[in-house]
């Protein structure tokens, strides 16, 4: 069976980009899903200073679950236009060990939030960002107004964007 592992870019304990994320990776057929939480790889803000102490645990354990899938889904939240501090730090942390912190993994690319936009900014910037990390980006979906659109217990609500993420799904071989 295959593993796809899925997580949100926030350390907040309600995100709904990990809500997100979790439902997408649950529209696979025939695989397995692991949702990891961010706030499970606590790690220092990144510094030349620190790497000289050693790599954390943390950093290594959240690679070692990286190569461990066949299929990323990630949903990022958007943070004044970017990636939140606690994902872009957690990308420094595991580029140090590999530049292709990805591992050429296929991965499918979210954002959402409450605003019209749905994360479109942080969405553009990992799109173009995240090959030359050694993604193999196979479809990007941005859920706009997250509150109207999405149900905790029926997931996406509005058949427009339930169909666009759909689709993007059946067309992903993995």
């Amino acid at each position: 069976m295959k593993k796809i592992i899925a997580f949100g870019g926030s350390t907040s304990q309600t995100s709904i980009n990990k809500q997100l994320a979790t439902y997408a990776a649950h529209l696979f057929t025939n695989a397995e899903v692991e949702v990891l939480d961010l706030n499970d790889y606590p790690l220092p803000v990144f510094s030349v200073d620190l790497e000289k102490e050693g790599m954390p645990q943390a950093a290594q354990d959240f690679y070692a679950k990286i190569g461990s899938a066949d299929l990323l889904v990630v949903s990022l939240a958007e943070h004044n236009g970017a990636y939140s501090a606690a994902f872009k730090n957690l990308l420094d942390w595991t580029s140090r060990i590999n530049g292709k912190n990805f591992q050429d993994k296929p991965m499918v690319l979210l954002a959402t939030s409450p605003g019209g936009r749905g994360g479109a900014s942080v969405l553009e910037i990992a799109k173009n960002r995240f090959p030359f990390q050694g993604a193999q980006v196979k479809g990007t979906f941005s859920l706009p107004s997250f509150y109207e659109n999405f149900d905790v217990n029926n997931g996406i609500i509005q058949p427009e964007y339930k169909a666009q993420l759909e689709a993007i799904v059946r067309g992903i071989e993995f």
